[in-house]
């Protein structure tokens, strides 16, 4: 056959960009550069928080810019970064595997037409209805149309983003396909960079800052967008949009996809329902539940979505190829690589979450009340931490076998449960200790931990995890070097009320030298073990 270069695969031939490699130093280093990448954006991400509580800490207008922001940004993990990427990658995979770039390009474009066009639909349709959207979304603000009212024309500015984030990670999702990690892992710093630019130089414009954030999100939609560009033309992949729902492959990634909305989404879902409850909650919960999120997110974004977005090209691969040990091995080594940071940042998170929040938000806007109540929602929130972790590692074991009815019929169970436990927790808190937002942050790691612990049982049963992969003396020693690094922070951090009346470099260097020393350690507790980081590539 003639060789044309512009049908030839550009990745074709080369294993370690195939995802044809159950390699797991080479999943080790994808994942340092995600997680790299990703660490960059997560402190960036801190840098806006720190500017947004200063600029509007904690109170009515700030809960309605995070209302108005949250929803396109839930949307997001559903239509970009969810279940879109999870029914998208194992088609595109198993495409490029038996059709080459042709088929590719064709299967590109298609969906670029049809995600395009449903998201841009959806996208008018919010703006239309902004007020209705904004009261199903926070049925607390009736009882205060002002902030209603504003929550209704922020969505008008935020809600496109999402059209322009959903083509960002359908882009994201083909270059994570051929191995091309960096630059969807980077994307995310736009983000921050713009809010971060809005709240410095663009407040000062207008009458209310929470205008120049939504503005700042908008800006931020574009910018992500055109930086996928180059990498696609780099891979000749540049989509074509064409509307062609009757497509084989569009119409199996749809079918895929539905089911996989509620599998992939069940803890954003659950976070979502929390904004909305925490809207009939006193004027803060909105916010308070915001800055503690942010802060959970942070060793969650760095690692476990790092380690999920590398493993699940591989498992598609490794499962178009029907081999079966490589891919219980790769679902092994996620499990290992994950519990050796969850368990150590849930300790670290709960032990120090008074400190964290005074060094990094209590300035300007937010108070000491609002650290105190932030302070209990962090430390309900870390008590999830591993099970966020392990639903982003395991959840691609079944995605990467087309199976998403075991997903979908466990997250149904796990929110069910949320909602069931909401109502426990929420109520005695709110009455006995006006803490009701901390039970929202509560009964989401109650039903994050079922959510991991049926998806665990599902693929055990299904007999693609194997529990000798996760042995019982990598636990104890994880626990016990956990132990020690408890009792040096407990040793070394504090009083929070020398916190207070220290500047910010005070607190900061004071904070930065804890966490060094937790973490050190933690590495020699695990060293003295015998645990080794060549232990990581087994």
């Amino acid at each position: 056959m003639p060789d044309s270069s512009s049908e030839r695969d550009p990745e074709k031939g080369s294993v370690a960009d195939t995802g044809h490699t159950n390699d797991p130093p080479a999943l080790l280093r994808s994942s340092a550069t995600v997680g790299a990448a990703t660490m960059l954006s997560r402190v960036l991400g801190l840098v806006r928080d720190v500017v947004l509580a200063n600029v509007i800490g904690a109170n009515g207008n700030a809960d309605a810019f995070f209302v108005a922001f949250k929803i396109p940004n839930f949307l997001r993990r559903l239509f970009a970064e969810g279940a879109f990427a999870q029914a998208f990658v194992p088609v595109l995979a198993d495409t490029r595997e038996k059709g080459g770039l042709k088929a590719v390009r064709e299967l590109v474009d298609r969906v670029a037409g049809v995600l395009g066009g449903t998201v841009l639909v959806l996208t008018l349709l919010t703006i239309f209805a902004s007020p209705v959207v904004a009261t199903i979304f926070a049925p607390g603000f009736l009882r205060d149309p002002a902030k209603l009212a504003l929550t209704g024309d922020l969505i008008k500015i935020t809600f496109p983003y999402l059209l322009l984030i959903s083509l960002t990670g359908f882009a994201g999702a083909i270059l994570n396909t051929y191995r091309r990690f960096a630059v969807p892992a980077l994307t995310p710093v736009l983000l921050n960079l713009s809010l971060i630019a809005a709240a410095l130089w663009l407040t000062p414009a207008f009458e209310e800052p929470a205008f120049a954030l939504a503005l700042g999100v908008l800006i931020a939609g574009f910018a992500q967008l055109l930086f996928q560009v180059p990498a696609l033309a780099g891979i000749d992949l540049v989509p074509r949009p064409r509307w062609a729902p009757e497509h084989d492959g569009v119409k199996r990634i749809l079918v895929l996809m539905v089911p996989a909305l509620f599998g992939v989404s069940v803890s954003q879902i659950n976070l979502l329902l929390d904004t909305v409850l925490a809207s009939l909650l006193p004027t803060g919960s909105v916010s308070w539940l915001y800055y503690s999120d942010r802060l959970t997110e942070l060793p969650l974004g760095v690692f476990a979505i790092a380690i999920a977005t590398v493993i699940l090209p591989t498992l598609s691969g490794q499962r178009a190829r029907a081999d079966d040990p490589a891919f219980s091995e790769t679902l092994s080594w996620a499990i290992r690589s994950v519990l050796l940071i969850a368990i150590p940042a849930t300790v670290a998170l709960a032990f120090l979450a008074e400190p964290l929040l005074v060094t990094l938000f209590q300035y300007g806007a937010f108070g000491a009340q609002d650290r105190v109540m932030a302070a209990v929602s962090l430390q309900a929130y870390s008590l999830g931490l591993g099970a966020f972790m392990l639903v982003k590692v395991l959840a691609p074991g079944f995605y990467a076998r087309e199976d998403m009815k075991t997903p979908v019929r466990i997250g149904i169970i796990a929110m069910g449960t949320n909602m069931v436990l909401n109502l426990l927790f929420v109520l005695p808190l709110l009455w006995w200790f006006n803490i009701g937002h901390a039970g929202l942050a509560l009964a989401t790691s109650v039903s994050a931990w079922l959510n991991a612990v049926l998806l665990y049982r599902g693929l055990r049963l299904h007999g693609v995890l194997s529990i000798t992969g996760i042995p019982v003396g990598w636990m104890i020693r994880i626990v016990l070097a956990t132990l020690l690094m408890m009792l040096v922070l407990w040793w070394f951090t504090p009083n929070i009320t020398l916190w207070e009346n220290w500047n910010a470099w005070h607190r900061g260097y004071r904070l930065v030298g804890l966490c060094f020393g937790g973490l050190c350690a933690y590495a020699i507790g695990l060293w003295i073990q015998g645990l080794r980081p060549s232990m990581l590539r087994r």
